[in-house]
C-alpha cells in the first residue's frame, strides 16, 4: 500500500488499464498529452516526470488540438485505445470544451484531466478562478459537464478510488463512450494517500460483443424477407466493430446493396458491385436513387444524423420500415425501427444464418451494380474537369486519390471538402477514410491527422484542409515535426469559408461574410462574396513553412501530382498549397438538406430563396 500523491496514483492507475476483445489484449492509454500551468505542473506534471516509463508524455501546442489528436487516435484504434489530456485551470481547461463535444458526438473515448481550483479554498480566488457570487463550488470546468459522458471532481485523494474505475467503465463501454472528465483540484493532485495495491494493479476490461435478442432478431429477419427493395446503411459502428468482412459476406449472400455514412465510408470497397457509396445529403446518385424507393432500410451502426437521412427525405417510400442494428439502444430505437441492440459483427453473422438461402431479385442487384458503375464514371468526370485558370476542388481530390496507396488514410473534417470526399473518394481499406463529420469541426484536420499517424505510423496520412480550417488550428504541424510523425497536408485555398458561402448564396444572402477580401471602400474587413474586391494578402504556405513544414506550392493539377510524388520521398511533414476555383462545386444528387430561409425579408433574393425552400418542403 504505497503512500503516493493522488496525481501519481492516477498515472499509475491509467498505465495499468488494458482492454481485451476477441482474445486480444492491449493497453488502453497509450500516452498523455499535456500543456502545463500552475493548475497541473506540480501534480500530474510531476507524476509524468517522475515515471516517464509508465505513460508517455506528449507536448501539444493547443488544448483543443490535443483532444482532437486523441480522438483521431481513438477512432483509428476502433475505440480500443486512447490518450489522456491534462491542462491547467482557466483557459487551458475551457479550451477542452470543443474537443470534448466532438468526442462525445462521435462516440469516441478520450480522458480529460483539467486542473481545478483549490478544493480547500484556502487561497481563493486563485489565478484564473471564476467566481460565482451565488455558488462557491463552481469552476470553469463545469462547462465540460454537458459535453462529457461522465464528469467528476476529485475533491479528496481517496475519491480517486471510486472515480477512476467509474471513468474507465464509461470509456470502454461501446454504447456509452465519449469524453470523460475528471476535474482535479491542484491541491488534491499533490496530496498524499495510502493507495491500496489492487487499485494500482494490472486490470483488463473485456469488450463484449452483445448478442441480439432472439425475438427481435426474428422480427428483423421476417421484415427483411418480406422486402422487395431492401437497403443497408453502413455507419461507423461497422468499422469500430471490425464487421466489414461480415458486411461484405452478408451483402454477397443476400444481394442487398449498401450505402455508407461519413463514418461508415469504407465499409465496402468502392468497386464492390453492392457498394452504392455515400448516402444522404452528400450522397451519390446511386445510393440516393436506391434509397428513394427502398421499402426496408437496415441501419447498421449509424446514429441517423440529418446528413444521412437528408433531413428525413432520403427514404421516400411511404411504407418504408427500418431495422436498426446498434450497440447503443438510444440509436437503435430511432426512426421507429426494429431495435436490434447488438454488436454489429455478431448481428450480421446471426442475420446471415437466419437468412440462409434468401436473396433479393436478380434485377434489383443488377440495378445496384449498374448504378455503381455509372457513378464511378461520374467520379472520373469530376476528377478530370480540366478547369482553367484555377482547378476545381474535385480535381484536387482526384489527384490525391490517384496518388495514395490503398492502405493510406485521408483525413478531413469541415467545409465543402467532406461532402465532396464523401461522394467522390474511392476507398479500398476500411481505415483509409477518416472524415470527422459528426461535429464537423473546423480545425480538426491537422490535429486529428496527427492522431491517426500516431495510431498507425506505418500508414501515410494525407490531411486535406481548407484555408478556413487551417487558419483556425494549424499549430500541430509543429507537434508532428517534434514527434517525427510525417503528415502530407494538402492545403486547398479558396480565400474564405467556401461551404457556407455556397449555402449563403443559395439562401439569398450573397455569400455575406464568407470571403477574405478588402471592403470595397478600401478598409479591411469581410463583405459580401464579391469577386471585384481585392483579396487579402494572406500567404498560408509561408505560414506553414515558418512552422517547420516542407512547402510545395502548386499552381496546376500537374504541379500537384508532381508535388505528391515528391512528398513521398520526404521524412517530415509536407504542405502542398494549391488555389482552387471557389465557385466550381460538386453538385448534389437527388438530395436535400433542411436549412430554413427567413420567412420574411426586404431582400428579393431572400424572398426568392424562401419560395424555393417552401417548394422543396412540399415536394419531399
Amino acid at each position: 500500500m504505497p503512500r503516493i500523491t493522488a496525481a501519481q496514483a492516477l498515472v499509475r492507475f491509467l498505465a495499468a488499464q488494458h482492454v481485451e476483445r476477441d482474445g486480444v489484449e492491449q493497453r488502453f492509454f497509450e500516452g498523455c498529452f499535456g500543456i502545463f500551468g500552475h493548475g497541473n505542473v506540480a501534480g500530474i506534471g510531476q507524476a509524468l516526470y517522475q515515471h516517464p516509463d509508465l505513460l508517455t508524455y506528449y507536448q501539444a501546442r493547443n488544448e483543443q488540438a490535443m483532444v482532437h489528436t486523441s480522438v483521431g487516435f481513438a477512432r483509428m484504434k476502433n475505440r480500443l485505445a486512447t490518450l489522456a489530456c491534462t491542462t491547467s485551470i482557466g483557459p487551458g481547461a475551457t479550451n477542452l470544451v470543443t474537443g470534448a463535444a466532438l468526442a462525445t458526438v462521435n462516440r469516441l473515448p478520450v480522458l480529460l484531466l483539467p486542473g481545478d481550483v483549490f478544493a480547500s479554498r484556502r487561497p481563493d480566488p486563485v489565478l484564473q478562478q471564476l467566481e460565482v457570487p451565488s455558488r462557491g463550488d463552481v469552476s470553469v470546468n463545469d462547462a465540460l459537464q454537458p459535453v462529457s459522458r461522465y464528469f467528476d471532481r476529485i475533491e479528496r485523494p481517496e475519491q480517486l478510488l471510486a472515480a477512476a474505475p467509474a471513468a474507465m467503465r464509461v470509456l470502454v463501454n461501446q454504447a456509452e463512450t465519449g469524453a470523460v472528465t475528471l476535474a482535479f483540484p491542484q491541491d488534491v493532485q499533490a496530496e498524499a494517500y495510502d493507495y491500496p495495491d489492487e487499485f494500482l494493479a494490472h486490470r483488463v476490461w473485456h469488450i463484449s460483443r452483445p448478442e441480439p435478442d432472439a425475438k427481435v432478431l426474428a422480427d428483423a429477419v421476417a421484415l427483411i424477407r418480406s422486402a422487395k427493395r431492401p437497403l443497408i446503411v453502413a455507419g461507423g459502428g461497422v468499422i469500430y466493430s471490425e464487421a466489414t468482412d461480415a458486411l461484405r459476406a452478408f451483402a454477397e449472400q443476400t444481394g442487398i446493396p449498401v450505402g455508407e455514412t461519413q463514418a461508415g465510408k469504407g465499409s465496402l470497397p468502392y468497386d464492390h458491385p453492392s457498394s452504392l457509396g455515400a448516402i444522404g445529403a452528400t450522397g451519390t446518385l446511386a445510393a440516393n436513387r436506391i434509397a428513394a424507393d427502398a421499402d426496408v432500410v437496415i441501419g447498421i451502426g449509424t446514429r441517423w444524423s440529418d446528413f444521412t437521412t437528408a433531413s428525413k427525405t432520403a427514404f421516400r417510400n411511404p411504407d418504408v420500415r427500418y431495422v436498426n442494428v446498434n450497440v447503443a439502444d438510444f440509436d437503435a430505437a430511432k426512426l421507429a425501427g426494429i431495435a436490434v441492440v447488438a454488436d454489429a459483427r455478431v448481428a450480421l453473422e446471426r442475420l446471415a444464418v437466419a437468412l440462409a438461402g434468401h436473396r433479393v431479385d436478380a434485377a434489383y442487384s443488377e440495378l445496384a451494380a449498374r448504378l455503381n458503375t455509372e457513378w464511378d464514371e461520374e467520379v472520373t468526370r469530376l476528377y478530370g474537369l480540366g478547369l482553367e485558370p484555377l482547378p476545381a476542388q474535385s480535381e484536387v481530390i482526384g489527384a490525391v486519390n490517384d496518388a495514395v496507396r490503398p492502405s493510406d488514410v485521408v483525413v478531413c473534417a469541415a467545409g465543402s471538402m467532406p461532402g465532396d470526399l464523401h461522394k467522390l473518394w474511392r476507398t479500398s481499406d476500411p481505415k483509409g477514410y477518416h472524415v470527422e463529420y459528426g461535429y464537423s469541426c473546423m480545425g480538426y484536420e491537422i490535429a486529428g491527422g496527427l492522431g491517426v499517424k500516431m495510431a498507425a505510423p506505418d500508414r501515410e496520412v494525407y490531411v486535406m484542409v481548407g484555408d478556413g480550417s487551417y487558419l483556425m488550428l494549424s499549430s500541430e504541424i509543429v507537434t508532428s515535426i517534434q514527434e517525427g510523425l510525417k503528415l502530407t497536408i494538402v492545403l486547398v485555398d479558396n480565400h474564405g469559408f467556401n461551404s457556407i458561402g455556397s449555402l449563403s448564396r443559395s439562401l439569398g444572402t450573397d455569400g455575406f461574410g464568407t470571403q477574405y477580401r478588402y471592403r470595397q471602400n478600401g478598409s479591411l474587413g469581410l463583405d459580401s462574396d464579391s469577386p471585384t474586391a481585392p483579396l487579402l494578402p494572406v500567404d498560408l504556405a509561408a505560414n506553414a513553412e515558418s512552422l517547420g513544414a516542407k512547402v510545395i506550392r502548386c499552381r496546376t493539377i500537374d504541379d500537384l501530382r508532381a508535388g505528391l510524388e515528391a512528398a513521398k520521398g520526404e521524412d517530415s511533414t509536407v504542405v502542398l498549397a494549391i488555389e482552387v476555383d471557389r465557385y466550381e462545386g460538386v453538385p448534389g444528387y437527388e438530395s436535400w438538406w433542411d436549412v430554413p430561409v427567413a420567412e420574411v425579408s426586404e431582400v428579393e433574393s431572400v424572398r426568392e430563396a424562401r419560395r424555393d425552400y417552401e417548394q422543396a418542403r412540399r415536394s419531399t
